[in-house]
């Protein structure tokens, strides 16, 4: 989501699709108690990535986005088209 975010030259209003219901919670619903925690769960722990949740934060401010789910692995073809550009990088670095 941050590379996707960062490639964009203006601001814009669009979705993001990702299966990732970590990622869709963390953006929608746990960063404003992270952040008026300082960036502590609930529990007060130190939240993890904290540097790349703050990242995405301030990068989603200048657009109006709607973070939208769908199901990995079940036919949704942007979402198996970065599934499988995600496991050529793994690849690549992994050679």
């Amino acid at each position: 989501a941050i590379r996707a975010i960062e490639a964009l030259k203006r601001p814009l209003a669009g979705r993001i699709y990702t299966d990732s219901q970590y990622v869709l919670k963390g953006i929608n619903e746990w960063i404003h108690g992270w952040k008026r925690n300082g960036w502590k769960t609930a529990d007060k722990k130190p939240v993890k990535n904290a540097d790349l949740w703050q990242l995405l934060d301030a990068q989603v401010k200048q657009h109006k986005l709607e973070w939208v789910w769908v199901k990995g692995h079940n036919g949704h073809p942007e979402n198996e088209r970065a599934d499988a550009l995600a496991n050529r990088g793994i690849e690549e670095l992994t050679k």
